[in-house]
């Protein structure tokens, strides 16, 4: 399975203070890593800070309950409260280590990831303490996340992570340029987050019309504004004639195509139903030409 169940929404909107203890609550988490298990999702991803801390414990609650244990992804660097300290520095990298341990209730992490780069620390300093996580076999393997080619370079003459996470969609493609080919010219697996850029093509903005309530473009949409162009219209409009004349949801159609460039993608569905576009996606084969017709519709 390339898809990978994104908890970032379990008790709060991602790693902002400000929606701690909002998002999905601890009920609907479960109901969500339910459907996603069923589906045949076996790899879940978050960060200690998604929700203060509920993402993690969430799911080491469901592993208890369930006595399911997918592959586990969670990640490093934000502040787990207003005001608290962030960053990779290697007291904080081992103490941070040890609390993700205890809220996920497991013996071992298997994928720990620098959740964005630190200008303050070395990155020296945080391989070396990374390497030590592993070699006390508290973690199986690192990697890095919203990194830049030139962030990636960087680690590159330290270590090779096992894997890069960053962005990527059809709203977003920069990736393309330069750190998707530097993944490719070192073997390390491409992960996209955000394949559909934040609910934009599942066709839940529309032209002219107010965000539903709830959304992101209602509780956090400064990331997206920039999406509000008639482009971007017109594009999501032949996105969704697309997708139906092959009779599947824009965003499975939209999933599909991300899977193009990534060897994996994360989905993040606020409900159980949400998955219906993985679903959609796993139902499409498309080919070369397929991807470059679609990936054009935003250029």
């Amino acid at each position: 399975m390339r898809f990978v169940l994104g908890c970032g929404n379990f008790g709060g909107i991602g790693s902002a203070p400000a929606f701690f203890g909002k998002g999905e609550t601890r009920e609907q988490a479960f109901a969500v890593m339910d459907a996603a298990w069923t589906l045949g999702l076996r790899w879940f991803d978050t960060a200690d800070a998604y929700g203060g801390g509920r993402s993690e414990t969430w799911i080491g609650d469901w592993i208890a309950e369930t006595g399911n244990r997918p592959q586990v992804t969670t990640k490093t660097f934000n502040p787990m409260a207003a005001g608290a300290d962030r960053g990779l520095s290697r007291k904080r990298v081992l103490r941070q280590a040890a609390s993700s341990l205890d809220r996920l209730g497991i013996e071992r992490i298997d994928l720990y990831l620098t959740h964005e780069p630190d200008p303050r620390t070395p990155v020296a300093e945080t391989h070396a303490v990374f390497e030590e996580l592993v070699e006390r076999r508290l973690i199986e393997a690192w990697g890095v996340s919203n990194v830049t080619a030139k962030d990636l370079r960087e680690w590159l003459r330290h270590g090779t992570p096992a894997l890069v996470q960053n962005s990527y969609s059809l709203l977003d493609r920069g990736d393309e340029r330069e750190v998707i080919p530097l993944c490719a010219e070192h073997a390390i697996p491409y992960q996209a987050f955000s394949p559909l850029a934040g609910g934009w093509l599942t066709g839940k903005y529309r032209r002219d019309e107010k965000a539903p309530k709830g959304s992101r473009m209602t509780m956090r949409p400064e990331p997206y504004r920039h999406l509000e162009t008639d482009a971007v219209y017109d594009g999501l409009e032949k996105l969704e004639q697309q997708a139906g004349a092959r009779g599947v949801s824009a965003g499975g159609l939209a999933l599909a195509w991300a899977l193009g460039n990534a060897s994996s993608v994360v989905v993040g569905p606020r409900r159980p139903e949400h998955l219906d576009a993985v679903r959609d996606a796993l139902s499409l084969d498309l080919t070369a030409a397929d991807r470059k017709n679609v990936g054009s519709l935003f250029r």
